[in-house]
């Protein structure tokens, strides 16, 4: 005979309540009788029933995640550790994928995620219509893209900052023809390429630098664009002698363009991105660390615990440090005339 969670909270000596909030990882109980009906639960063989937890508590335990692009390792890594913060409280993770506009027009017009989820978690920033949407279900809302905006717990970074640490770097190792690589073609309403070509912008102002349009180039967030846009700027007629790339893939895209026109970095030019992707110190990258992992990881907690305290006035933005990584990519100009 099958076991029933009144046969653990008798055998553990607890209500039924409070074995399944122990067993669904909820607060209110503590350490040790957590552990204590675990074991009894284990030793009947008990499985808490999703749909009977359902049906008593009104949720799905399923979370929403909107990403633009499944495939781009800044979104993968952050769903990836988001979905693990999930699963271990017991939640699945219904994954939308809008990353073309007709797929996302069709997505906010029909709203399939109403009823059928408790959270949401989106990695693409919804204009004001859309965050309208989103929060007419009704449910906690949580990004890690993009900056404050109401109804939403936002994890993040300061853009801005990360930027002029990068450039600042370059110019104060004698750098005066600096590149940049951008993203200017990235998701829909994606503010990181324009925030971070601001700061770029300021940094060679307060340096006393000319900007030179010339020296800015489109590398759509992939190494491949990375590659076909230092390709341009070093077509330029005064090419820069440093480059900084918004993201790392770029910047490693731009590595490879250098050592197909057989130039180094930093002997030829330096390098700078912003991520500190997982291949950043093997390719030896000097970047802008984010923690890309833990953003994901943070936000996702977030709406956990909105879900277990709805009372609880939720945090409207959560900025995570960063911090500028030298490596062998950056070093001063070798003096070859006027920069």
């Amino acid at each position: 005979m099958t076991a029933s969670i009144n046969d653990v909270a008798r055998a553990a000596g607890v209500s039924a309540s409070t074995v399944s909030r122990a067993l669904r990882g909820r607060p209110g109980v503590s350490d040790e009788v957590r552990d204590q009906i675990a074991a009894v639960a284990a030793q009947l063989g008990y499985t808490a029933s999703r749909s009977a937890s359902s049906l008593a508590s009104g949720r799905t335990y399923t979370i929403g995640v909107l990403v633009p692009y499944v495939g781009r390792w800044f979104f993968g890594t952050v769903l990836d550790s988001a979905e693990k913060v999930f699963s271990a409280a017991g939640y699945d993770v219904l994954l939308y994928n809008l990353g073309s506009p007709e797929t996302r027009k069709r997505f906010f017009t029909k709203l399939p995620v109403r009823k059928r989820v408790d959270a949401v978690l989106t990695l693409l920033i919804p204009d004001e219509e859309e965050s309208a949407a989103l929060r007419s279900l009704g449910v906690p809302l949580a990004t890690t893209v993009g900056g404050i905006r109401p109804g939403f717990t936002v994890v993040g970074i300061d853009d801005r900052a990360g930027t002029e640490s990068a450039v600042r770097h370059l110019v104060n190792l004698g750098h005066r023809r600096i590149g940049m690589i951008s993203g200017a073609s990235g998701p829909l309403h994606w503010t990181t390429p324009i925030e971070r070509r601001n700061a770029y912008l300021d940094v060679l102002a307060d340096a006393g630098i000319e900007h030179d349009p010339a020296l800015e180039a489109d590398g759509d967030y992939t190494v491949e664009g990375g590659e076909r846009a230092m390709t341009e700027l070093l077509a330029a007629s005064r090419p820069p002698t440093a480059v900084f790339a918004q993201s790392d893939e770029m910047a490693m895209g731009a590595l490879r363009a250098l050592r197909r026109h057989r130039l180094k970095a930093p002997d030829d030019v330096s390098v700078v991105g912003f991520d500190d992707h997982e291949l950043a110190d093997v390719v030896g990258l000097t970047t802008v660390a984010q923690p890309v992992a833990e953003q994901g990881a943070e936000a996702a907690r977030l709406l956990l615990r909105q879900l277990d305290e709805p009372d609880a006035e939720p945090p409207g933005h959560v900025q995570m440090p960063i911090r500028l990584v030298l490596r062998e990519t950056t070093a001063p100009p070798r003096p070859r005339g006027p920069q």
